[in-house]
């Protein structure tokens, strides 16, 4: 066990907490008013955690399943953990829930008034990880991002005071192209855990095979599969961008971030010639602060 695992052992909440400075988008920067802050880590917290749990991720020990009232028998197992956290998170609103990471979020949800429909969408997509390996057609996926990657950009906006019909539209579109850019980047680390995001009738029409996507190196068939996929992510962030116009200040500045990491990192997978599995392809600084600006600008 390394010096960081014995860490998160002793302090899950921190070690999981911890994990924001590792993400691909600001999770709580500090240009944001200290309580908006606060808020959106408690919310990071849940999702980081509900995350792990999903993925097998959890710091060694299993003080997490100790703390959700999880027997040592039954520590490994993901969907055993996931009803446990599940029913940690009506306590939230209804009790004293037991997990320190849940006890730091239900201030959050009172002070905000945030409902429950969107933690509960994203353990409903750690669970369906555990069931489903494979996607048959884009619209498939866009099922599963409703529940993985959407919820976040409600939250979010619910911590802000600033959610209208309007602006959820908006916020889900790029919510999903995050998501599935993330897919792109991951798509070797996905495979390993025997998972596949890339639509089966997608790979099917660019001829691309399971196989083909466990070689250290992508031929042609799989650049233009990933090509396609980032186009729609590109336009899906497109469709998006608008949200950041329709609010003001510290705010604009944050959803800026997000849909310029988007752009920003798809810019990295078209400069990697979309061959993304030696490893993630990751945007520098300088390419994620041009791409600030363009969208601080309204430009596509």
């Amino acid at each position: 066990m390394t010096g960081t695992d014995t860490a998160r052992a002793s302090d899950p909440e921190r070690g999981t907490l911890d994990k924001a400075a590792g993400e691909n988008f600001p999770v709580a920067p500090f240009f944001l008013p200290r309580a908006w802050r606060a808020d959106l880590m408690a919310v990071y917290g849940f999702a980081r955690l509900v995350d792990d749990i999903g993925d097998g991720d959890l710091a060694p020990g299993g003080a997490d399943a100790r703390l959700l009232g999880v027997s040592a028998a039954k520590a490994e197992d993901r969907l055993e953990l996931l009803d446990a956290f599940e029913a940690d998170l009506d306590r939230v609103f209804t009790g004293e829930p037991r997990h320190p990471l849940l006890r730091r979020l239900q201030p959050t949800v009172r002070r905000r008034a945030l409902p429950p429909e969107p933690f509960l969408g994203l353990i409903a997509a750690n669970r369906q990880d555990q069931l489903v390996k494979r996607y048959e057609t884009y619209d498939d996926l866009l099922a599963y991002c409703e529940l993985s990657a959407n919820p976040v950009g409600r939250l979010v906006l619910g911590v802000t005071g600033t959610s209208t019909p309007e602006r959820i539209r908006l916020s889900d579109a790029i919510c999903t192209a995050l998501q599935i850019v993330e897919h792109l980047q991951d798509v070797t680390e996905d495979l390993g855990r025997d998972r596949i995001y890339l639509p089966a009738e997608d790979m099917k029409r660019f001829h691309v095979q399971e196989a083909d996507l466990a070689t250290r190196t992508a031929g042609a068939s799989v650049r233009a599969l990933v090509a396609h996929e980032a186009e729609r992510a590109r336009c899906l962030l497109n469709e998006g961008a608008p949200l950041v116009g329709s609010v003001h200040g510290r705010l604009k500045l944050l959803l800026a971030g997000f849909v310029a990491g988007g752009r920003a990192a798809i810019r990295a997978i078209a400069a990697a010639e979309y061959d993304v599995l030696p490893g993630p392809p990751k945007p520098g600084k300088l390419r994620l602060l041009r791409e600030v600006g363009v969208t601080l600008r309204g430009e596509g």
